[in-house]
């Protein structure tokens, strides 16, 4: 019995590092989804090779962390593996064996209750986040939680295509601000990195845009094609944005849907 609480032991622990880590990648920018991500794939090892692993590659203190995440988990899945072994093998009664099957499956639901509470992991990134800002010298600031990237706010890379109603025009033309867009920076595809562009800047078919808003007003700037009707859109987004400052709580879904209803209601009239 002593093993399987080992066992369940070496599961909490592992959830808590990973929670540690997690929070610590936050406070380093990357975002709360992004984060978590990166650190259950340092510690199961899977290693996926996707552009936010080259986030954690390319940043020192990233790096830092992910290294010392895939050092502890080298020690406790061997423990945790040679330890659910030694806790069956040992058993010489089926009764026994039953019974400390059950308290292991008890133990597991009671790890994974914690792990999906939003309530103790609200808590537990709290205390840790506190842990980190006093105890190291990580730059302490969430930076998700800065720009609100939560509910419907998010930050966004486009790629500009031919034919994009975005392309190979300046952003002073496309008044982005009026759609409640911002353009945070522009990568080209010689490699070459704007940020904060000026108006002035001209957008280019195969630059990657990095933008700052709403995910439908996001997700409808991508969709937008050149000519006469992306025009049209473009004056939607505007009156829905509008329509979204005068009533906070309005969903912009909905009201982009009304938007385009009437735009074509009004085309089909004419």
């Amino acid at each position: 019995m002593v093993a399987v609480a080992t066992l369940i032991l070496v599961l909490l622990l592992s959830l808590i590092i990973v929670r540690i880590a997690a929070e610590a990648l936050i406070l380093t920018g990357l975002s709360r989804e992004t984060a978590r991500f990166q650190a259950r794939s340092a510690w199961t090892g899977t290693g996926f090779t996707t552009t936010e692993s080259e986030q954690v590659v390319g940043h020192p203190v990233r790096r830092r962390i992910i290294s010392t995440l895939m050092f502890l988990r080298s020690a406790g899945l061997v423990t945790a593996a040679s330890t659910l072994m030694l806790s069956f093998v040992s058993v010489e009664e089926r009764e026994e064996g039953w019974s400390r099957l059950l308290v292991l499956i008890g133990g597991v639901a009671a790890v994974w209750f914690i792990a999906r509470s939003r309530w103790i992991g609200y808590w537990m990134s709290r205390a840790i986040a506190r842990a980190l800002k006093r105890y190291t010298d990580l730059d302490t600031r969430d930076y998700a939680g800065l720009l609100h990237l939560a509910g419907e706010y998010a930050i966004m890379e486009l790629k500009v295509r031919e034919g994009s109603w975005l392309s190979d025009r300046k952003l002073q033309d496309l008044r982005l601000p009026e759609e409640g867009v911002l353009v945070l920076g522009v990568a080209r595809a010689d490699g070459l990195y704007e940020g904060a562009p000026r108006g002035d800047t001209r957008i280019q078919p195969a630059d990657t845009l990095v933008l700052y808003g709403r995910s439908p007003a996001l997700a409808q700037l991508g969709r937008r094609r050149a000519g006469d009707e992306g025009e049209v859109e473009r004056k939607i987004a505007v009156e829905v944005e509008r329509d979204i400052e005068a009533s906070p709580n309005a969903d912009r879904g909905s009201l982009i849907d009304s938007e385009l209803a009437h735009s074509k209601g009004d085309t089909n009239v004419r």
